[in-house]
C-alpha cells in the first residue's frame, strides 16, 4: 500500500489553509505620531500606509505598556477616513463618541499607540496600525513629540526621548 500520496496531499491542504488564513496574511500598518495643532500627541496612518488605501477609523488606544491611559472609539455604524491629513489629538473630546479620561503624559516615558481601522472592501490593507512616542523634554522646560522608529536603539536616552546629559 502506498502512503506517499496520501501524506503528501495532506501536507498541501494544510499548507494551502494555513496560507489561506486571515493570520497568516495580518500584518500591523505603520502609524504616525506628530504634534497636534494644540500641542500635545496626534495619530494617524503614514504617508507610505495612505499610498496603500485610506482605510476608516475605528478606534485609537493609547498605552504605557502596562495600563490603559485612553481610548477613543467610533460606534459601529459611524467612522470617518483615516488619511495622512486627518489627526486625532490625544485626550480628544468629542460628546457623542465613546472614551476614556486622558491620563496626563510625561516627558521620557516610551508610550504605544494602537489605531484599528476597518479596511475598505476588496483592499488587502491592515486592519490595525502602531507607534511608539515620547513627550521629549527640550532645554527650555517644554515638551515636544518624538515618534520613536523601528530602527531606533533602545532606551529612552537612544530614543530621543531624554535630553543628553550635559
Amino acid at each position: 500500500m502506498n502512503t506517499r500520496m496520501p501524506v503528501s496531499g495532506a501536507l498541501l491542504v494544510l499548507t494551502a489553509l494555513v496560507a489561506l488564513s486571515p493570520s497568516a496574511a495580518t500584518r500591523i500598518g505603520e502609524a504616525e505620531v506628530r504634534e497636534g495643532p494644540r500641542g500635545g500627541p496626534c495619530f494617524t496612518i503614514s504617508p507610505r500606509e495612505e499610498r496603500l488605501g485610506v482605510p476608516d477609523f475605528r478606534a485609537v488606544t493609547v498605552s504605557d505598556g502596562a495600563r490603559l491611559l485612553w481610548r477613543l472609539s467610533m460606534p459601529a455604524e459611524r467612522s470617518f477616513p483615516l488619511s495622512f491629513s486627518m489627526c486625532v489629538p490625544y485626550g480628544g473630546k468629542v460628546a457623542s463618541l465613546p472614551r476614556t479620561q486622558a491620563s496626563e503624559l510625561e516627558a521620557g516615558k516610551v508610550y504605544y499607540l494602537h489605531i484599528e481601522t476597518r479596511p475598505p472592501k476588496g483592499k488587502p490593507m491592515p486592519p490595525s496600525y502602531a507607534a511608539r512616542f515620547c513627550l521629549a523634554r527640550q532645554r527650555d522646560g517644554s515638551t515636544s513629540v518624538h515618534q520613536i522608529w523601528n530602527g531606533d536603539r533602545e532606551g529612552p536616552h537612544m530614543y530621543g526621548c531624554l535630553p543628553a546629559a550635559e
